[in-house]
């Protein structure tokens, strides 16, 4: 995922090839699928589902920015639903993020090194210390760390902010819990 290559190799041969994806995933909470819908429908036992979801291992997940938990919606809710962005307002504001991104690094938030992540992302006092207890309480690997600090400048540039706030850190690191 990292390299953006994908190597296959058999008996006598060994061929690389490019592999620059977006990978977007979708999992149930559990086997049923019904854990923590508040229905009370799921039957299945704590062991069943610690099963399931180890399924998917520590260092995949730790190459995975954005973990959300997507809740079943009520139905007074759907049918309500009031209107938010549209399409194209949210387009122009990627493209502006994008614009600044390119402006500032002459590359995409995610492409950034360690290194660069120390030259381009720079945190307050405050954010400082909210990433510090955050990566102890969650055990954050390093891995872990940059890409919250990538998220968080992502979320930074949407917001049209020059800085990193902690609300940006906040919300990156909500999309950090599983």
């Amino acid at each position: 995922l990292e390299a953006k290559q994908i190597t296959i190799s058999r008996a006598n041969s060994q061929m690389t090839f490019p592999a620059n994806f977006q990978l977007v995933a979708a999992m149930n909470p559990c086997p049923c699928g019904y854990d923590g819908d508040g229905s009370a429908r799921c039957r299945c036992r704590p062991e069943q589902i610690k099963r399931y979801q180890d399924k998917l291992s520590g260092p995949l997940l730790d190459r995975i920015d954005l973990h959300i938990t997507v809740p079943a919606l009520p139905i007074a809710d759907l049918q309500n639903a009031q209107a938010g962005e549209t399409s194209e307002q949210v387009r122009i504001r990627v493209a502006a993020a994008h614009k600044h991104q390119l402006k500032r690094q002459k590359k995409v938030n995610n492409e950034l090194s360690p290194s660069e992540i120390d030259q381009y992302i720079q945190l307050g006092e405050g954010e400082q210390q909210l990433l510090q207890l955050a990566q102890q309480r969650l055990n954050l690997s390093a891995r872990g760390y940059h890409r919250v600090l990538r998220v968080a400048r992502t979320i930074a540039d949407l917001a049209d902010s020059t800085d990193i706030t902690s609300a940006h850190v906040s919300e990156a690191l909500s999309y950090r819990s599983k």
